[in-house]
């Protein structure tokens, strides 16, 4: 299984605000479904309650949460780290999408970052991505920068891979 992270970042290394993302970047969205679609995606309890119409299609959903009693209808629900990478072990590539502390508890195994630098301080921001240590990665790809017409924001796409 390769572990994946695919996430937007302010140049604060912010990633949401009022468990919100910063930004909705048409391009960016289309990517992040492009990328997903077919694949496994990971995520915590309140980035899944804020997904517009539930679990996403066309990808496997997987849930981590405390609550013992939680029901996500369309998907799998695990209580951790660990008990998500058991049920995943056998898929092909798995997308971690948020939020913060889910973001942060996986880094440390991840294989692969598809990060979107937005060029821009968001104020407000109060969910944050963990400091990414350059020598662990190595830039396999890079677009951009790239002007959103719609919000104006300027942005850049990398991929990264572990070294």
């Amino acid at each position: 299984m390769v572990l994946a992270i695919i996430v937007a970042i302010d140049e604060n290394n912010g990633i949401g605000k009022d468990n919100d993302q910063l930004a909705y970047i048409s391009a960016d969205l289309k990517r992040f479904k492009a990328l997903t679609t077919g694949h496994t995606i990971l995520m915590g309890r309140k980035t899944f309650e804020a997904l517009p119409k539930g679990a996403l299609p066309n990808r496997r959903n997987v849930v981590i949460t405390r609550q013992s009693d939680y029901f996500a209808k369309g998907a799998d629900v695990v209580s951790g780290l660990e008990e998500a990478l058991e049920l995943c072990a056998n898929d092909e590539k798995v997308f971690v999408i948020g939020g913060g502390e889910i973001y942060k508890s996986f880094l440390p195994e991840t294989d692969e970052l598809y990060l979107t630098l937005i060029h821009h301080a968001f104020e407000g921001v109060d969910t944050f991505f963990p400091n990414i240590n350059v020598e662990d990665w190595e830039l396999s790809n890079e677009e951009g920068p790239t002007k959103d017409e719609k919000t104006g924001l300027s942005y850049t796409y990398q991929d990264l891979i572990r070294k």
